[in-house]
């Protein structure tokens, strides 16, 4: 048995814990899921923090009037490459846990985010260049990687059983770091303030959280930099087919959280403040939700939870169509925040299923015991990042898509129309690959194992 202690010694470079095994009942009981539970909170914090930074020119552009001379494509450009770089850094950025350790890594991610946050609120300035504009928004893209590090330090501290709860606890803290920071550009735009108010009230939060993470967190000494384990989750096609059903969820969430103020004011001619008053509500319905997202999938299935929230957003977006085509302001709205809402709940129930994918194939081999656990806990680590990576630049494509439609036709229509159609592709996907049962001609040629996988994808 797990000796019942975290064994937590002081090391060169901050504090380590020797000794982890979460799926030890003993173990977690007595010392591990308080150290977790510490660990998570403050995980929590550098990435809502983080968030903020990285959806930030969301609210940037409210500010950004006729004086700046900029066009509403030159708007989406402009988050577009914020959520662009956001994607990309998702990669290094998990690798990073293991290579510094997850709260070493969590003070350096942190303290990266004063970069971008100080250069825009040295250049927030009618006048400024478009170029100079551009460069500060890919900055911010820096944010956009601490969901990466945030979800596979975590995923290291939880059990299998608990890693729907935790991870999506996790990232719907982090994801509320979207709202948030519309939340408090209202108040600024309300109270007739800068931009550069708001920039001024994050600066000081990110050292906060920089020096919380140092003081209260941990690095697990048995998490070890393995590129065996990246090649074979590049190799593996199941990472991939879950990062394109990440692209239907959280591509669709944060895509949506930056484009959609800019939507309103573009297709509706809202204003700043008026815009202002409802875009943060669905970002933080969709954040507040994930974790159901999470614990429906421990309860009856990660696989089944994301099919039928595929079939709610489809519905949602064909509302959303209708509305766009009749200019229904409030029918558009409202099916807008139920989709955010969906996108939430899609979000924590895709990500429980990778864990659990793993686990099955670790089945599969054959593994049993702490040997199957760990080679879940290799796999999906390595996975969660190249997944989170790739359905980040769904919201690239998002946005991409709402600058063409708006070039094209003038209104978001179109976009629309393309996203009803991707997820019905999700929908599909999600029930060839991970719902289907086997059929009996193709038994013999699988092997025990591998049919015993197959049949436990459902259960993800």
């Amino acid at each position: 048995m797990t000796a019942p202690s975290s064994s937590i010694t002081p090391r060169k470079g901050g504090r380590w814990i020797e000794q982890w095994d979460p799926e030890d009942e003993v173990f977690w009981k007595e010392t591990g899921e308080r150290v977790a539970r510490r660990n998570l909170a403050f995980s929590v914090l550098s990435e809502h923090i983080g968030f903020s930074i990285w959806t930030l020119w969301s609210v940037m552009v409210l500010f950004m009037g006729p004086e700046y001379g900029l066009t509403p494509a030159d708007k989406f450009f402009i988050i577009s490459m914020a959520t662009l770089v956001g994607a990309i850094v998702r990669v290094p950025y998990t690798f990073a846990v293991a290579r510094f350790g997850g709260r070493n890594w969590t003070i350096i991610a942190a303290s990266m985010l004063l970069v971008p946050t100080i250069a825009a609120f040295v250049v927030m300035e009618p006048g400024t260049s478009f170029g100079t504009f551009l460069v500060c928004a890919m900055l911010a893209g820096v944010g956009g990687g601490n969901f990466a590090s945030s979800m596979t330090n975590i995923n290291s501290f939880f059990p299998l059983r608990k890693k729907g709860w935790a991870l999506g606890l996790n990232a719907g803290g982090g994801n509320i770091g979207v709202p948030v920071v519309q939340l408090v550009g209202l108040a600024v735009i309300g109270a007739s303030g800068g931009p550069r108010l708001l920039l001024g009230i994050y600066i000081p939060l990110i050292v906060v959280a920089a020096v919380l993470g140092a003081l209260y967190m941990d690095n697990i000494t048995s998490v070890r930099n393995d590129t065996g384990a990246a090649r074979e989750a590049v190799k593996d096609p199941h990472t991939w087919i879950m990062s394109l059903l990440y692209v239907g969820t959280f591509g669709s969430f944060i895509g949506y959280s930056f484009a959609f103020g800019l939507v309103l004011q573009t297709q509706f001619g809202r204003t700043p403040l008026e815009s202002a008053y409802v875009t943060f509500i669905g970002p933080l319905l969709g954040s507040l939700i994930r974790p159901v997202g999470g614990w429906l999938a421990d309860t009856y299935g990660g696989a089944r939870i994301t099919l039928w929230n595929f079939v709610g957003m489809g519905a949602a977006t064909a509302v959303i169509v209708v509305a766009s085509m009749e200019e229904s302001l409030a029918l558009f709205t409202t099916a807008f925040i139920v989709l955010f809402v969906l996108t939430g709940l899609g979000n924590g129930s895709t990500y429980k299923m990778i864990p659990g994918i793993f686990q099955a194939k670790a089945a599969a081999l054959g593994l049993t015991g702490e040997e199957a656990a760990s080679y879940g806990r290799r796999l999906s680590g390595a996975s969660m990042g190249l997944i989170g990576a790739v359905g980040a630049v769904g919201g690239l494509g998002i946005n991409l898509a709402f600058r063409q439609s708006f070039l094209s036709v003038g209104s978001g229509t179109g976009a629309f129309v393309g996203f009803l159609a991707f997820y019905a592709v999700c929908f599909a996907l999600t029930w060839a690959v991970y719902l289907r049962r086997p059929a009996t001609a193709e038994a013999p040629v699988a092997t025990t194992s591998e049919a015993k996988a197959q049949l436990s994808y459902a259960e993800v």
